[in-house]
């Protein structure tokens, strides 16, 4: 499968395990897994035939890592997103409180920047607000978009010592509910 394919179809996985399971008639259970055969079988009823070996190549190759796959009791394959949910999405991805470290960092476009220290990050449509645990990750995330890429700084520390709660995906992503404009400076690169 060339890259291009290989980005097509991460985007379509990730657009029905993270937002709209229902859109090809997927029910994910409580902590967001699906039969990888029901998800075959469900974009293949959708036009978008995938097969396993197609599927290991997406979950293999994926930079972010954004899904995890697992082999139940049964042998049954199991696959999920690892994060990045939307808030419509009901999932609770079994994710234990952890000590984060002191600094974390957030990619973002420099137009966002004025309105995040003003008021913070929020996890808008999403379950959690996504931090990087090192700036070149932040860098990549505040990419996704285009125009021009701001980090900021999350003092992490500061936030956990006040009781927020922080969470690090399968992935490695770092997940909190919503990080106030007090703990967050820009990154001076």
């Amino acid at each position: 499968m060339e890259p291009a394919e290989l980005r097509s179809v991460s985007k379509r996985m990730s657009l029905v395990l993270r937002h709209a399971p229902g859109s090809v008639g997927l029910t994910l259970d409580a902590n967001g897994w699906v039969p990888v055969a029901d998800l075959l079988a469900a974009l293949s009823r959708h036009g978008r035939r995938i097969t396993p070996e197609e599927l290991d190549a997406v979950v293999a190759g994926n930079d972010k890592q954004r899904f995890a796959v697992r082999t139940g009791p049964d042998g049954v394959a199991w696959i999920r997103a690892s994060q990045g949910h939307s808030a419509r999405v009901a999932v609770d991805l079994g994710l234990t409180p952890v000590t984060p470290p002191k600094l974390l960092y957030h990619g973002t476009g420099a137009v966002n920047v004025p309105a995040i220290l003003a008021q913070g990050l929020r996890p808008g449509r999403r379950h959690h607000v996504h931090l990087s645990v090192d700036v070149a990750t932040a860098v990549t995330v505040g990419r996704r978009r285009g125009g021009s890429v701001s980090v900021l700084v999350v003092d992490a520390a500061k936030l956990a010592a006040r009781g927020h709660e922080f969470y690090r995906s399968d992935n490695g992503v770092w997940l909190t509910a919503s990080v106030p404009p007090d703990v967050i400076r820009p990154a001076v690169r």
